[in-house]
C-alpha cells in the first residue's frame, strides 16, 4: 500500500484514503457503498455537527465537521469512479458559485447594508438557475429538508412575490380559521389535509413572528420530555406506575410538574 504516515494530514491525505478504501485491496464494507446507502449517514453527520453548535462545543464540533467533509469526500470519490466528476470540481464549483454571488465583494456593485446582500444573492441565484417565475423559486426549495424548514422556507419564498399575510396577527387569523376547518372535516383524508394546513399557517405565524419553525419546536419537545421527567419522578415518589393512572390522574401530576 503506497501511503504516508504522518503527524498532520491535510484534505489530499484525506482524499487518498478513501480511494485506498475504496479500492480492490481496501474496505470491503467501504467499497460496497453508494449514494443511496450513505445518505442518511450523511444526514446523521450533519445534524451532530448542528448539536454540537447547539453545545458550543468546539472540540466535537472540530471532530463532527470532519465527519461532515468525510461525507462529502465519500460521495465525490464514487462520481469520480463514475467519470462524472471528481472533488476537486466540486471545490471550483462552489468557489465560482460564491465570486458570483458576491459582486460587492469581487465586484463593482455597491451595497447598503445585509439585506441588500441577501437581495442580490437571491436574484443572481435565480438568473444562475435560469427560474423566470417565482413557483420556480418554490419548488426549487429542497423537498429532503425537514417538513418544518421546508415549509418555512417556501413561505418566505412566497412573501417576496407579495403572496403573504400582512403581519403577524393576520397569520394568527389565518391559523385559527384553519383549526376550525379541522373541526368540520367528515372524513379522515379530510381532516389529514386540514391538519396538514395547519402544520403550514403554523409555520407561517412563527415565521411572521420572527422565529424559526423548526427551532421552537425543538425547543418544545425538550421542554415536554423534562415535565414529562418531572412527572414521572413525582408519581414514582408515591409508589404508582404511570400506566397505571387515567389521564386526569395523570394530567394532575402534570401540572404540579409545571410548577
Amino acid at each position: 500500500m503506497d501511503f504516508e504516515f504522518k503527524e498532520k494530514y491535510d484534505i489530499n491525505d484525506l482524499l487518498k484514503i478513501m480511494k485506498i478504501l475504496r479500492s480492490e485491496n481496501g474496505c470491503p464494507w467501504d467499497r460496497e457503498q453508494d449514494h443511496k446507502s450513505i445518505r442518511k449517514d450523511f444526514i446523521e453527520e450533519v445534524y451532530e455537527a448542528c448539536e454540537a453548535i447547539d453545545l458550543d462545543d468546539s472540540e466535537l464540533l472540530r471532530e463532527e465537521l470532519g465527519d461532515v467533509l468525510l461525507q462529502v469526500v465519500f460521495h465525490a470519490t464514487i462520481e469520480e469512479e463514475q467519470g462524472r466528476f471528481d472533488f476537486g470540481d466540486a471545490v471550483n464549483d462552489v468557489c465560482s458559485k460564491l465570486i458570483i454571488r458576491h459582486p460587492h465583494v469581487f465586484g463593482d456593485v455597491k451595497v447598503k447594508d445585509s439585506e441588500d446582500v441577501l437581495r442580490n444573492w437571491n436574484d443572481i441565484k435565480q438568473e444562475t438557475k435560469g427560474q423566470e417565475t417565482y413557483t420556480e423559486t418554490l419548488r426549487s426549495v429542497c423537498t429532503a429538508l425537514p417538513a418544518l424548514m421546508r415549509a418555512q422556507k417556501i413561505g418566505k419564498r412566497a412573501q417576496r412575490a407579495g403572496m403573504d399575510h400582512p403581519d403577524f396577527e393576520a397569520a394568527l387569523g389565518s391559523l385559527e380559521s384553519e383549526i376550525a376547518e379541522v373541526r368540520t372535516a367528515k372524513s379522515p383524508e379530510e381532516m389529514a389535509e386540514e391538519l396538514g394546513d395547519v402544520l403550514f399557517a403554523a409555520v407561517n405565524a412563527v415565521r411572521l413572528g420572527g422565529f424559526d419553525a423548526e427551532e421552537l419546536l425543538t425547543r418544545a419537545s425538550d421542554k415536554f420530555i423534562d415535565r414529562f421527567e418531572k412527572t414521572e419522578e413525582l408519581i414514582r415518589c408515591e409508589g404508582k406506575d404511570m400506566r397505571s393512572l387515567d389521564i386526569n390522574t395523570l394530567d394532575t401530576y402534570w401540572e404540579k410538574a409545571k410548577k
